[in-house]
């Protein structure tokens, strides 16, 4: 159970950062309110998944889930180019958040 609310709260990172660069600093209110709603719900759920799983793994698979996510995001919407490199970079990433879940 740890684990399938650590990964959704791994996907609300992602919503959470791309309604914060979409909010404009707080200007717009539509995205600032996902913002605060997706930004609160992920925090909550990677609190509840670190009361049995060891915190800097659990920490470690939030932030790599949320940076792969808002990166893929932001390439199909075309704000980030997504080059052969940087796919190799995610990918690994991916491997190690994989890597850190099967050793726990």
């Amino acid at each position: 159970m740890a684990w399938t609310v650590l990964i959704a709260s791994g996907v609300l990172e992602a919503v959470w950062a791309t309604a914060l660069g979409m909010s404009q600093g707080f200007r717009r209110p539509g995205p600032t309110l996902v913002f605060l709603v997706t930004s609160t719900l992920s925090m909550a759920g990677l609190s509840y998944a670190m009361t049995s799983l060891p915190t800097g793994s659990a920490y470690a698979v939030w932030v790599g889930i949320g940076t792969v996510l808002t990166v893929a995001v932001a390439a199909v919407r075309g704000q980030e180019k997504l080059t052969p490199l940087r796919g190799v970079l995610l990918a690994g990433l991916i491997g190690c958040v994989i890597g850190l879940k099967a050793v726990s």
